[in-house]
């Protein structure tokens, strides 16, 4: 994980129409929202489970 910064960020994939995610690293967590409701609320994720979505991700492990 990234060292603490507390921005949120859009993933550079992001086509622009707000029908995306948005991501920040806190202390201990990864947190992610929707950013088409950015006063909405946000999941957090440990360490370890974020890093483990993100591998899984990279790894095709949810493509239909």
């Amino acid at each position: 994980m990234r060292a603490l910064d507390n921005q949120w960020r859009t993933s550079t994939r992001s086509g622009g129409n707000g029908a995306c995610v948005e991501a920040r690293y806190t202390d201990h967590t990864a947190q992610v929202r929707d950013s088409k409701d950015r006063q909405g609320p946000a999941l957090a994720f440990s360490a370890g489970q974020w890093i483990d979505f993100v591998q899984g991700v990279k790894s095709g492990k949810f493509d239909a």
